[in-house]
């Protein structure tokens, strides 16, 4: 039985993150053996592998900081694992693996992992570019590469990435979580003191440059001006009434009344099922976004920004837009809100067609055991 060893930056709530459980959750276990090692720590995804029954180590390295010992903490652990393919998720993981294969012969078979595109200015540290600059260098090393977006493909090589292989394997969706679901959308807006006749906007993206809250905000103050039936929903890790520059911005457009800030949630299946659209407001750096095909699996369609693989993922279902355009977001929420909601259930049964078809977990976990079948034996 083939052992894979995913090795990852961290476990704390983002899109690479969730792939990574979802994948390691659905692997056929009398096939392959998953193991997966955190650079840090546990993270809010570490409980929910060991509660799914997958092994899990730590490196205990500190964030922001150098250390040398980490990669002797993951040769020991590459001993006693002794795994025939290593995956590393982040270029962070992509760099310890690298240089774990460059030093120790336990690393038969490597595989990197690029769920981004271009993660520009505030997004990508100076420590961070550099090291995308080294990996683009060492990047024929890797026996394969996986993007989860044709966008993030084309960027890399952009950079100068020239791996032996390509492998293009999008996020894949748990249609069975992620479902229509008629009585989770009562009982969570109810507990947001919403009736369901209120148009529900919501926005599930941690607080970060990337994801462009504030064009997701002076959008929705567009809309609350002429439209009083909206209002605005945000979840995600730095959403909540704690962070100050989302509450000050949030008051400075006068918009308090309207938008309801949950921070990190843990129901997201229920939080999309409550939804009438999904927004993603993002102004770059996305690859294969999860909370689209989340959403849409839930039978909500969605208005993204043109930045990744969003437009592919929506297809016809949805609408797209520009980035960093405040009054073309508002006018592609505007648009949806002006179907009707029978015109959105519509819209959103073919979504989650779509997902079904394109993105259901299944299919795209088959492409990864194909891909680790085939290196491990090979």
């Amino acid at each position: 039985m083939p052992t894979i060893l995913h090795l990852i930056t961290g476990l704390e709530a983002g899109g690479a993150e969730r792939m990574l459980v979802r994948l390691a959750g659905a692997t056929d276990r009398d096939r392959f053996r998953s193991v997966v090692v955190s650079m840090t720590d546990r993270g809010s995804f570490g409980p929910v592998l060991e509660a799914g029954g997958i092994e899990l180590r730590l490196l205990g390295m500190r964030r922001g900081r150098a250390d040398p010992t980490g990669l002797s903490r993951l040769g020991q652990i590459l001993r006693e694992v002794r795994p025939d393919v290593v995956q590393s998720w982040l270029y962070h993981a992509d760099f310890l693996a690298l240089a774990a294969r460059l030093l120790s012969r336990r690393v038969p078979r490597l595989v990197w992992n690029i769920q981004c595109t271009d993660m520009r200015g505030d997004g990508l540290s100076r420590t961070g570019a550099v090291l995308r600059r080294l990996l683009a260098w060492s990047a024929a090393i890797p026996d394969a590469i996986v993007v989860n977006s044709g966008a993030g493909r084309d960027f890399h090589a952009s950079i100068g990435y020239r791996p032996r292989r390509w492998e293009m394997i999008p996020s894949g969706i748990d249609t069975r979580e992620f479902r229509p679901d008629p009585a989770a959308r009562t009982s969570f807006r109810q507990e947001l003191g919403l009736d369901n006749e209120t148009v529900l906007v919501g926005l599930a993206a941690r607080f970060h440059p990337m994801k462009d809250h504030p064009t997701f905000l002076a959008g929705a103050a567009r809309l609350a001006a002429s439209d009083r039936r909206t209002r605005f929903v945000l979840s995600g890790t730095g959403t909540d009434a704690g962070n100050p520059q989302l509450t000050d911005a949030v008051a400075r457009l006068g918009i308090a009344d309207r938008v309801i800030l949950l921070g990190e949630r843990r129901d997201m299946p229920a939080f999309f099922a409550a939804l009438d659209i999904c927004a993603l407001s993002s102004a770059y750096g996305e690859g294969c976004p999860n909370v689209l095909g989340e959403a849409m699996a839930c039978g909500v369609p969605c208005v993204a920004t043109d930045v990744g693989d969003s437009a592919a993922v929506i297809g016809d279902t949805g609408v797209v837009v520009p980035a960093r355009d405040p009054a073309a977001l508002a006018a592609g929420i505007e648009r949806l809100i002006g179907l009707g909601a029978g015109g959105r259930q519509a819209l959103g049964a073919r979504a989650r067609a779509r997902i079904e078809q394109e993105y259901e977990l299944g299919k795209i976990v088959a492409r990864y055991e194909a891909l680790y079948q085939e290196l491990a034996t090979g």
